[in-house]
């Protein structure tokens, strides 16, 4: 995936130079790739040739990493680590880090929308479709803004769970939803790979909201405790974490038994569903 990445980022020499380096500084160089991965992993089930594949696992990392560069700004988390490096504002400054998460974002949509992903261009506008509804206010930016909103206040279960299903699950399920569009599935099992992703996206807020409370800064590779600190409602502050452990774990299993008659082709999501759930239990 670096090496993708590598290839389908402007190079650092190509004018605007600034931005184009930046771009890369966010882009390049750490991160766990799980996104990328869930695509691969569901593009093994549906048959899909790599070379679509790396193309849509780009596009949506491009679209995490964006997030991560505006998540970061002063106006909205104002962090200074990010991936074991400072953040990019902090390497650059604020204004190139708004125009590089501007950049990713319009630089993922360029990419679904320039190289030949589906069996026909009906499918692919469907791609384009799901990280586009992904990305926006219905998804991610939306989740977001309702994350900004409750920073001090109390929310029920159901409430969080409808801010991350928008903030962290949207992409995510669009990760695991445009590698299996990459190939070809029946109606019946691209539901269930739908929910699959739906719960490992809940699950991956979940653990992260426990790694947050629990872990250590250079464990995370970002700061730790941010969340109690700035007073945003978790699923630690709303359930405790053992409750929420046990959440995170009942995902798992609701995520593996979405899986059953996929075969062998569906190891590699039953690993990551694994690795999400725990890689800090």
């Amino acid at each position: 995936m670096e090496d993708v990445l590598a290839r389908t980022l402007p190079a650092a020499e190509i004018a605007p130079q600034r931005l184009h380096a930046a771009m890369r500084y966010a882009a390049l160089g750490g991160g766990k790739r799980i996104r990328p991965l869930l695509t691969f992993a569901a593009g093994q089930v549906a048959g899909a040739h790599e070379d679509r594949l790396e193309i849509a696992a780009a596009a949506v990392e491009m679209i995490h990493a964006y997030s991560l560069v505006h998540d970061d700004l002063p106006c909205m988390d104002d962090d200074v680590l990010r991936r074991g490096k400072p953040t990019v504002h902090v390497e650059f400054d604020e204004a190139t880090a708004l125009l590089v998460g501007d950049g990713l974002q319009s630089l993922a949509f360029q990419l679904l929308a320039q190289y030949p992903l589906a069996q026909d261009a009906h499918k692919q506008l469907e791609m384009v479709t799901l990280l586009a509804v992904a990305s926006g206010s219905r998804g991610m930016a939306g989740g977001q803004a309702i994350d900004l909103a409750s920073v001090g206040k109390t929310l029920t279960l159901p409430e969080l769970e409808l801010m991350h299903i928008h903030k962290t699950g949207a992409l995510i399920r669009a990760a695991v939803m445009l590698g299996a569009l990459c190939g070809q599935l029946s109606d019946t099992k691209m539901a269930k790979l739908d929910h699959f992703a739906k719960c490992i996206g809940l699950a991956f807020q979940v653990v992260d909201d426990v790694l947050d409370a629990e872990a250590s800064t250079a464990t995370l590779g970002k700061t730790a405790g941010k969340d109690a600190e700035q007073n945003k409602p978790t699923y630690v502050s709303v359930l405790g974490v053992t409750d929420a452990k046990n959440l995170a774990e009942t995902l798992r299993q609701d995520a593996q038994d979405a899986l059953e008659g996929f075969g062998n082709k569906a190891q590699r999501l039953r690993a990551l569903a694994d690795f999400i759930v725990l890689r800090s239990f």
